[in-house]
């Protein structure tokens, strides 16, 4: 009756909650009573317990809740008065809206926002931090209303427990509790097998009890993850039956950098930097001293069905449809909610600053979409959420200017890969769906000038410890591409690989690792010119049917459609992997015919045929299992690493 608090916002869970517990209570004990500390209420919303102006409450107060508003209004400020000792929760997640045509984006919570920023940002080292999901928000609330001597005990997401982004989330919650005990309960989709998530979901979950007995400053972290396969009923974890006493905890000692089970092992810390994220920056790492001047993201459209097309006229067409009905819409003066039309936070602020969409012949341009696969792109800032003066500065005003650039996954990726390009890339050119794809230039851009984007600071290393002055730019460029694809050098590095940008080993015998890498830029940016491997073609008799595009590595076959297969595929082929598939099974995957998942595209555009590139897909085939076999002798051929 007195201890017991509870908060909803929507009206039916408010209804079923009230009953709940009502019902429960009555079981235990043979009576009814109505729970008298149930408040309509958007717990985020509530920070009046601080000392706030109070307009959370007065808001949630106001609303008409069957008669029950000034009852409402008291029960808030009963429990804003409280002392909150247990905060238990399984708390809603949504990252943010994933489509803005569900018109339904997240609330803002300023004061949550700003504790965030205060705290998980603030000691984030990471390039790119999402921090203000609801899970974070639910639990820097729980932090700050906890009473000094109290447990926060929370169902959530385990991406905190090792991401790259949660360094700082992990520091701060170190410092704000005494003990933290974590029941991994793991089920990522993307490091197990779709059975093994507790919830039958996609990502993986943790338990979480976080404990603060007013000792703060030297928190604890006792860790217990379930082991695979065990407690299983219907073919998923369970906890049912299990105590808290039977959970053996390891305790983990994490280290300064905010890592808990993904801890560096190695020297790399004491290598020489590729680059530093802006974080590092604010951070005290000085911008200078690391071997590239400028980092920038891969292009990021939020629209990518919308704004890339293997024809160039299919692209016209989508462009052309979009721009009209954005159009029209902005000069009617009416909202932007026609779900027709793909819409993002970005083109929602252009929307209201009254922007049009002009289709200019300078803005279609030739870019790379995946691994060793270009595509015609609307290179427009209005409808790519993320293009920005960085990428001006890379390829030049009309961003066509051919620029030798490493492609590297960013932190928290889930697997390091690197692709040299000289043109435009997407976020997820390296491969893989998880981190993103950084471009690492070898020259800049100001005013139609070309400037060098290896620093100074860089230059000097290298020639201060090869005792060479003749080492240019150029040189260095090469050798890094060299040591990237070093396998010794990855296996060592692992870890550290996936949760902040490369640091260089300095080799011996420099030119040899220039030489090499400068074989395999040119053989990788080059993909389209390399000569045709002779893969031997097989025509049937049959039509062609429905396009297949399936790797059979053990045979050497790729079959393109039920007449046309290519054999003799050399096994070496297979092993020039980026992310999670070879480069091989990058061109066959993104040749294939699918579904668009946009339901305009789906309906008006869906005109790509694998049939109509179906030659053209053949010569790129042959072109990189040149590129394969070729990059795998050459990194063969790589001086010992690492």
């Amino acid at each position: 009756r007195n201890e017991l608090h509870a908060n909803e916002i929507a009206i039916l869970p408010y209804y079923i909650a009230n009953l709940n517990i009502e019902y429960t209570y009555k079981e235990r004990t043979g009576r009814y009573e109505a729970f008298p500390a149930l408040c309509f209420v958007d717990t985020l919303d509530n920070v009046d317990w601080q000392g706030g102006s109070g307009g959370a409450v007065q808001r949630q107060a106001g609303m008409n809740l069957g008669g029950l508003t000034a009852e409402n209004w008291v029960r808030i400020q009963q429990q804003n008065d409280a002392t909150i000792s247990v905060i238990i929760g399984n708390p809603p997640y949504n990252d943010s809206q994933a489509d803005w045509n569900d018109f339904n984006p997240n609330r803002d919570y300023p004061e949550i926002d700003q504790r965030i920023r205060e705290t998980y940002v603030k000691r984030s080292s990471a390039t790119k931090t999402h921090q203000y999901d609801m899970y974070k928000r639910f639990l820097r609330w729980a932090s700050d209303r906890l009473a000094d001597n109290g447990i926060i005990a929370f169902i959530t997401n385990r991406s905190y427990l090792d991401s790259t982004q949660d360094d700082g989330f992990r520091l701060a919650m170190l410092d704000e509790f005494d003990d933290l005990y974590i029941v991994d309960l793991g089920g990522s989709i993307q490091a197990e097998s779709p059975t093994a998530n507790v919830f039958g979901i996609t990502i993986g979950v943790a338990i979480g009890f976080f404990v603060r007995s007013g000792g703060l400053g030297a928190g604890k972290l006792h860790y217990h993850k379930l082991a695979d396969g065990a407690l299983k009923v219907d073919g998923r974890p369970t906890l049912t039956g299990v105590q808290v006493d039977d959970l053996v905890f390891d305790e983990i000692t994490p280290d300064d950098q905010g890592n808990w089970l993904t801890q560096s092992v190695t020297d790399f810390h004491t290598l020489t930097p590729t680059a530093h994220s802006r974080a590092q920056q604010r951070s005290g790492f000085e911008s200078g001293q690391c071997v590239f001047q400028l980092v920038a993201p891969g292009v990021k459209t939020d629209r990518d069905e919308w704004v890339y097309d293997f024809r160039r006229q299919a692209l016209d067409d989508k462009i052309a449809f979009f721009a009209d009905v954005y159009n029209k819409l902005l000069n009617a003066g009416a909202e932007p909610t026609d779900p027709t039309i793909k819409w993002s936070s970005s083109l929602h602020d252009r929307f209201r600053r009254g922007r049009h969409i002009e289709s200019d012949e300078e803005s279609y341009i030739r870019s790379l979409y995946r691994p060793f696969v270009a595509k015609y792109h609307f290179a427009h800032t209005m409808l790519n959420d993320r293009l920005t003066n960085h990428h001006y500065t890379v390829y030049g005003s009309a961003l066509t200017t051919a620029n030798p650039t490493i492609c590297v996954k960013g932190p928290s990726a889930n697997v390091f890969s690197v692709l040299a390009a000289d043109q435009l890339a997407n976020e997820k050119f390296c491969g893989t769906n998880d981190g993103g794809t950084f471009l690492l230039p070898l020259y800049r851009y100001s005013d139609g000038q070309r400037m060098s984007n290896i620093t100074d600071w860089g230059l000097s290393q290298f020639r201060d410890h090869y005792d060479d002055q003749t080492i240019s730019a150029e040189d260095i460029f090469a050798y890094v591409y060299a040591a990237l694809h070093d396998p010794v050098y990855r296996e060592t590095y692992a870890v550290e690989l996936l949760q902040e940008f490369p640091r260089l080993p300095f080799h011996d015998d420099f030119r040899e690792w220039a030489r090499i890498g400068q074989a395999l830029l040119d053989l990788h940016i080059g993909f389209e010119d390399a000569d045709p491997w002779p893969l031997r073609r097989v025509d049937g008799k049959g039509k062609p049917g429905k396009p297949k595009l399936r790797a059979d590595k053990n045979r050497g076959i790729i079959t393109l459609d039920g007449q046309t297969s290519l054999e003799d595929v050399p096994p070496e082929a297979w092993n020039y992997v980026l992310g999670t598939r070879s480069a091989l099974e990058w061109v066959l995957d993104q040749h294939k015919e699918k579904k668009p998942r946009d339901a305009t595209v789906r309906e008006k555009f869906n005109t790509y045929r694998f049939a109509d590139h179906k030659e053209r897909v053949i010569e790129l085939l042959r072109r990189v299992c040149t590129v394969s076999v070729r990059t795998m002798e050459l990194i063969d051929e790589l001086p010992n690493g690492a």
